[in-house]
């Protein structure tokens, strides 16, 4: 089961919302540190959540045609 940690981008979606993550890998040749992001959408599980917040989301099955991923828990 993955997990991952990011930031919320959106809570325009009945019980749905857009979870940001970004990891920083170094480029194949010149070993900068670059920074990839993508976005999940994820289940709030009845959770009252905040633009912003960072929270930790996990894998699921299928809930919809994009959503894979279900919110865990509120990270500060």
């Amino acid at each position: 089961m993955k997990t991952f940690e990011g930031k919320i981008v959106s809570l325009k979606m009945n019980s749905t919302v857009v979870v940001e993550i970004v990891r920083r890998t170094p480029h194949p040749l010149y070993k900068k540190l670059l920074r990839r992001s993508k976005k999940f959408k994820a289940d709030t599980n009845g959770l009252e959540l905040v633009l912003g917040q960072k929270v930790k989301i996990a894998e699921t099955k299928p809930m919809a045609k994009g959503k894979f991923f279900k919110v865990l828990e509120v990270i500060k």
